[in-house]
């Protein structure tokens, strides 16, 4: 986790093996049920699976599940979850394209 995230965690937060969560991060497990007249508290868990990268400012909301490898770009708010190897961002975040790892050449020494 990166400086300053900001992890509400009044449910569970699950993050995966190399998994990122960069600077400035919110994750968010609890929001407000607008339909009680006393706004009661209602929490569920965030899960980030591994190598996945939730960039900065991006905003996770209580509930989400980011897929293995999904990347959710800066400033993203994510209120849905997340299929695998995609990569979504935008207020609300949309799907942008697929995540496709390329092998990389050795650096010479």
């Amino acid at each position: 986790m990166g400086y300053a995230v900001d992890c509400y965690c009044v449910d569970r937060v699950c993050i995966g093996a190399h998994a990122t969560v960069s600077q400035e991060a919110f994750l968010c497990t609890a929001t407000h049920d607008v339909h009680d007249p006393h706004m009661g508290l209602l929490t569920a868990p965030i899960l980030i699976d591994e190598q996945a990268w939730v960039c900065a400012r991006a905003f996770v909301a209580p509930g989400v599940r980011v897929g293995c490898g999904a990347v959710l770009g800066a400033c993203a708010v994510v209120t849905h979850d997340v299929e695998p190897w995609t990569i979504v961002a935008g207020n609300p975040a949309r799907f942008i394209k697929q995540r496709l790892l390329e092998a990389k050449s050795p650096t010479p020494q």
